[in-house]
């Protein structure tokens, strides 16, 4: 009888890291999550990704910005899945300091304990993008991985429907301030169907992945569909990049870690984000399902 392999998950508690703890249990692996607030996984999540408490075997409760909280966590484990990363602004910790050092100090401990294989999330189309912080510290990381000796694979997503769920949120409220044209396209991908090609990526070689979603539109066709979901008439302005970018430096003057996500959706609206298709669920399904208020 085989034994049965055992996963850290880490970043458990986000949007692609709970589909990707569903995916691992349904394959039948042993599954050791990673969370922050143990509370947070017994409820959906904002853009239906499901409850996952139930499905976790094992659930450490700590930080990757605090070593003495997750001292330990790759013992026993046969791989690791990271999905962490800062997707928010935080008054005190960068994107250096989470999607760098954290994911770095898995990975050390992950070499201690002799795992067998590290799958890291990053970025579609980071060389375009380089400048940007998150992205350096997402490639910081990767650069590690590649040289740790550790088998790997690196997925690289163009978009979740989470981030789409971002232009549903600002259909609602009437009203979008779309910057540039929004004519660049992008096939953003269902976190299920994400977890699903992560999981896959367990056996062969070491690779880089890029992912993407079985349907491609312009960032304006993605913001109409949301503003039709909810039953309201699209209002959409847009504005110059060049004003984008002033509004830009004002913010970096007070806080430099917003600055880096309004970079990071300028920088992403000025091309194209088509990655090879993967998956069967639709965006405008997903917008329906945040409509009608059911996942």
């Amino acid at each position: 009888m085989t034994p049965i392999k055992k996963v850290l998950i880490a970043g458990a508690s986000g949007y692609l890291g709970r589909y990707a703890v569903r995916e691992f249990k349904e394959k039948g692996y042993h599954v050791r999550a990673l969370v922050r607030d143990p509370d947070k996984i017994k409820h959906p999540g904002l853009h239906g990704e499901p409850a996952i408490h139930h499905l976790i075997d094992e659930m450490v409760i700590g930080d990757v910005t605090s070593p003495e909280s997750i001292k330990g966590i790759c013992n026993g484990v046969d791989l690791v899945f990271s999905a962490l990363g800062l997707t928010a602004p935080h008054p005190e910790l960068t994107s250096h300091d989470v999607d760098y050092l954290g994911n770095k100090r898995i990975l050390d401990q992950a070499l201690d304990a002799k795992v067998s294989r590290f799958i890291y999330v990053s970025v579609f189309n980071h060389d375009k993008m380089a400048e940007v912080l998150s992205i350096k510290a997402h490639e910081l990381f990767v650069a590690e991985l590649k040289q740790s000796g550790l088998a790997w694979a690196v997925i690289r997503p163009n978009g979740y429907f989470s981030d789409m769920g971002r232009f549903f949120s600002m259909a609602q409220s009437g009203h979008i301030f779309m910057i540039g044209e929004g004519e660049k396209k992008i096939n953003p991908i269902h976190g299920a169907d994400l977890a699903k090609t992560c999981v896959d990526a367990v056996e062969g070689e070491c690779c880089e992945i890029p992912v993407g979603g079985p349907d491609v539109y312009t960032f304006r066709e993605v913001m109409e569909m949301a503003f039709h979901a909810c039953g309201k008439t699209p209002w959409i302005t847009p504005l110059p990049f060049w004003l984008a970018e002033g509004g830009l430096m004002v913010t970096g003057l007070f806080n430099r870690n917003l600055a880096d996500l309004f970079l990071f959706a300028i920088e992403a609206l000025k091309f194209d984000h088509v990655a090879p298709a993967y998956g069967t669920r639709h965006l405008k399904d997903f917008f329906a399902e945040l409509a009608g208020g059911t996942h």
